[in-house]
């Protein structure tokens, strides 16, 4: 890959991507709706709104691969969800397929999984329980991804992220946690594996506690060089003990299932 698109360059994410990726893609092309306020001289910013296409076709000029980290990056209302997450991410895959991208990588989410229980370990290849409207979205962008890998002939990864950080911050994160080194090894799969079609994979880290089979992911080259139990004994000290609703504690999603939940809890604990 010569010239890589990387979108929500000054999120959270993008700004770890940021000082990881240039050694391994030197034409890296930084996108968002915002320039990022660091942003350095030899840096190549994009200004792009995803939900304007002219916007974001200028974006993926002369790109081979794009990695797609924007959009609405948690819970909001429906109206911010289906313009950045829906409308957002059709633009651009369809940006993708006029401009000739060879690959995307598409950063989904634990949430597109989220009302698995935490006592169950899931695959990739289970029927999708979104635990929010940006649960949904990220499902969304998952069908989406497939259908320009098999009707264009676009390689596209999605990668279920979990956590990203320097290290875990809570009991949940133990086992959704991936440091960013270990997120550009799962990025690199999806833009260099050859003959790589549609890939889903967990974005986590070596976590003794994971509740995710990333066999796949570790099949195609993944070997993550971090692991969240060496950080164990500092977060549960530091967990709170009470105030926690019973879905946030029951659920892989954690808060995200509790926000807005009516349902009849302990109905629906026995069905799961």
């Amino acid at each position: 890959m010569r010239r890589v698109l990387l979108t929500g360059a000054a999120g959270g994410i993008g700004t770890w991507l940021r000082r990881l990726l240039p050694p391994v893609y030197p034409d890296l092309v930084l996108s968002d709706l915002r320039e990022p306020k660091d942003l350095a001289a030899g840096e190549t910013f994009v200004r792009a709104d995803l939900a304007k296409p002219a916007e974001i076709e200028r974006a993926c000029e002369g790109v081979e691969g794009i990695i797609h980290l924007g959009g609405q990056s948690g819970e909001a209302p429906w109206e911010t969800i289906l313009e950045a997450n829906i409308v957002g991410c059709y633009n651009l895959f369809e940006a993708a397929r006029k401009a000739g991208v060879k690959r995307v990588v598409f950063a989904t989410s634990n949430h597109a999984v989220g009302f698995y229980p935490r006592s169950t370990m899931i695959g990739t290849d289970v029927i999708p329980r979104p635990d929010s409207r940006y649960g949904v979205s990220k499902l969304f962008g998952e069908g989406l991804g497939a259908m320009y890998a098999y009707k264009h002939g676009i390689g596209v990864a999605s990668l279920r992220i979990g956590n990203v950080g320097e290290k875990p911050v809570d009991v949940r994160r133990l086992s959704i946690w991936i440091r960013p080194e270990d997120l550009v090894q799962l990025i690199r799969i999806g833009l260099e594996r050859p003959g790589l079609v549609y890939e889903v994979f967990y974005g986590v880290s070596d976590n003794r506690r994971s509740w995710y089979d990333n066999s796949r992911a570790e099949v195609l080259g993944y070997k993550p060089g971090w692991r969240s139990e060496d950080y164990v004994a500092a977060v549960i000290s530091a967990e709170p003990t009470t105030g926690k609703h019973p879905a946030a504690e029951f659920y892989q999603g954690g808060t995200f299932c509790a926000e807005d939940y009516s349902a009849d809890f302990e109905s629906m604990k026995a069905k799961s």
